[in-house]
């Protein structure tokens, strides 16, 4: 029952109860009963005509004269889930309750109150009904405030720590945001320890089993619902309460020694009040809604030339009408050789590798950093006379899209944009040490294409348009065995160790239909060559291996899922039993190629403990670990798992 109602304890501090001088004669467990509203029976029957909640108010003189009748009539009140009986002393019952009728009710947890001096029904009635209309009233004011802090933070397209750090100010309790694999993608405290919240969090999130979409786990006293839009959902927002962890219980010191009910202990769980169960469906429906929502604060200009890449990548324009408006700035993408390009700093940190020229740091570092490499990329496009839109297309990446007039110039002119920017990049740093020339490499050969999934484009920091002849060197009469040089050094644009930037090219296609393809090709290469630490001038698609495809899909809900459902029975065993950590059984076993007396000693057991682990293992994920197919399975959940993990 909802806690906006008073508990039996409460009505009873109420002056008009307190007039008739009330004593608890039985049933104190259920003084925490939350009473729905109060009825005044004189009949034995009452108990077809409640519905459970109710404090029934009576006289006794309608009630049974013998044992029996009074111990039917106390065992219906219980069975129909009153929340206690008050009797008024005076008319039926001089002195008190009869003995029958009080050991019933023990026994039974019913509240059994005696009203010791005659009073009015009707005030009792009066102070109760508008002690509930009040807290409906106070409940639907909260609300109302829940309803317009998460529309304003909606409208204004909150972050997601913004987001939580609201429903934790107006719960007063710790909130925390979890993706689909239990990691914490924001939380608030409340005021409480950050490192107790967090500690173990995944194995502790993984106990909290919630029935339902919005639902409370009283076993681990979290609030939870899913986050998601659209069918896809991504994460969880849970909410913790009461705050600070202790479940709501009675008083131990309010209670006094008795027998057990008849029908076994009865079990009264407090649940959240409504306004905290509205306040995280609101939270999570503004969480969905800023993942969807892009914001943009760019000029028109700027704007359009970002519009121009994103389209391509979501569908959000015809094709004919990019082509159209992309020729109105002057590239030509009808009739083309159409290559992605993707450039990105290895480092997400600005701090890992400085912060751009005049080395800022700060808030605005990120931003002047990704502000610099996309000047620099346009940059390296006008000198190495490349036609191409480009514009930043998330907060760490810029991409391109090049045109060319001949599908055999591609490797030449990605060749020569790579010499471009290294040239360009040292030119604006000059505090960058000189990097020795390695040896030129030959040209990738050109990669196969295969389907990928868009992310969507965040918004950019600038964006340009730059045009010229394909593929030409940068000054007239240049060799060819410089430029393939100047690629190669181009690719390791070093800030000390592996290239402080990424450059990664998707597979060439011929129209502009097929764009896309190349431009998402090329941002998942850049993200998943984040793992690489070779020095690659260009990368492309052959050089991303499984763990790389698995870590630049690690925050795909549907890979988070596919871990779920192939290992989150024994994740959850693991949480359960953290000794026996089966999972890192499995991964020896799988790593070993199912070599058991090898994956035994890698895993320091004897064979036959090793052997009745592999067993249980087989139990709880309901697989055959003989069979092939299953432990590839299983193998690629344990690659996802971990790409998942890491950051």
């Amino acid at each position: 029952m909802s806690p906006v109602f008073p508990t039996v304890r409460e009505v009873l501090a109420l002056v008009p109860v307190r007039h008739g001088a009330p004593r608890l004669v039985a049933g104190d467990a259920g003084l925490d009963r939350r009473v729905r509203w109060v009825h005044v029976a004189e009949v034995p029957d009452i108990a077809t005509l409640l519905g459970g909640g109710e404090l029934v108010l009576t006289t006794g003189i309608g009630l049974p004269a013998d044992d029996a009748g009074l111990r039917a009539f106390i065992g219906d009140l219980a069975d129909v889930g009153v929340s206690g009986l008050v009797v008024e002393l005076g008319r039926r019952y001089v002195s008190g309750v009869p003995r029958v009728m009080a050991a019933a009710a023990e026994r039974r947890g019913l509240p059994l109150v005696e009203l010791r001096r005659a009073t009015p029904f009707v005030r009792i009635t009066e102070a109760v009904h508008a002690l509930i209309v009040d807290a409906q009233l106070t409940e639907l004011r909260a609300t109302e405030e829940i309803h317009q802090r998460f529309t304003e933070l909606s409208v204004e397209g909150a972050e997601p720590a913004e987001v939580v750090r609201q429903a934790a100010e107006l719960a007063g309790c710790p909130v925390v945001l979890e993706n689909l694999s239990r990691q914490v993608l924001a939380y608030d405290p409340a005021g409480e320890s950050a490192e107790l919240l967090l500690d173990g969090w995944e194995q502790h999130s993984r106990r909290i089993r919630p029935a339902g979409r919005t639902a409370y786990d009283p076993h681990s006293g979290w609030l939870v619902t899913t986050v998601g839009a659209r069918g896809q959902d991504w994460g969880r927002l849970l909410l913790r309460w009461p705050a600070g962890g202790e479940l709501t219980s009675p008083d131990p010191g309010d209670r006094v020694a008795r027998a057990e009910p008849e029908s076994g202990p009865v079990a009264t769980v407090a649940t959240p009040p409504t306004r905290l169960t509205i306040l995280i469906e609101r939270a999570a429906s503004t969480l969905a809604l800023g993942r969807l929502i892009r914001r943009d604060a760019e000029g028109l200009e700027r704007q359009i030339h970002r519009t121009l890449l994103t389209a391509l990548i979501d569908h959000s324009r015809p094709v004919d009408e990019v082509a159209l408006r992309a020729k109105a700035l002057g590239v030509t993408l009808d009739r083309r050789h159409l290559v992605g390009v993707v450039v990105r700093h290895r480092a997400d940190d600005p701090a890992g590798e400085g912060a751009g020229v005049g080395g800022e740091a700060g808030p605005a570092a990120g931003p002047a950093r990704l502000r610099d490499l996309a000047e620099a990329v346009g940059q390296a496009l006008r000198e190495a006379k490349l036609t191409a839109l480009t514009s930043a297309v998330d907060d760490h990446a810029v991409g391109a899209l090049l045109a060319l007039s001949d599908p055999a110039a591609e490797e030449k002119a990605l060749a020569a944009f790579a010499a471009a920017l290294r040239r360009v990049r040292l030119d604006a740093d000059p505090a960058r040490p000189a990097v020795p020339r390695p040896t030129a490499r030959p040209a990738d050969p050109a990669p196969r294409s295969v389907p990928a999934t868009a992310d969507g484009a965040s918004r950019p920091v600038t964006a340009g348009t730059v045009r010229a002849t394909d593929g030409a060197p940068r000054s007239g009469g240049a060799a060819a065995p410089r430029v393939a040089e100047g690629a190669a050094r181009g690719g390791a644009l070093r800030a000390g160790g592996p290239a402080a930037v990424i450059i990664a090219a998707g597979s060439g296609v011929g129209s502009l239909r097929e764009a896309r393809r190349s431009l998402v090709e090329a941002r998942q290469i850049a993200e998943a060559a984040r793992r690489d630490r070779r020095d690659l001038p260009i990368f492309r698609l052959p050089h991303v291996g499984l763990a790389g495809l698995l870590h630049l899909l690690r925050d795909e809900p549907r890979l988070q899922t596919f871990v779920e459902r192939e290992l989150g029975a024994l994740l959850g065993y693991d949480a359960q039993h953290p000794r026996e950590q089966l999972l890192d059984t499995l991964r020896a076993y799988l790593e070993q190629g199912r070599n058991k007396s090898a994956a035994a000693s890698a895993a320091h057991l004897s064979r036959p403990a090793f052997y009745e682990r592999l067993a249980r293992i087989g139990r709880i994920l309901d697989v055959d670990l003989d069979s092939v197919e299953a432990c590839l399975s299983l193998h690629v959940a344990l690659l996802a798992l971990d790409a998942v993990r890491t950051p």
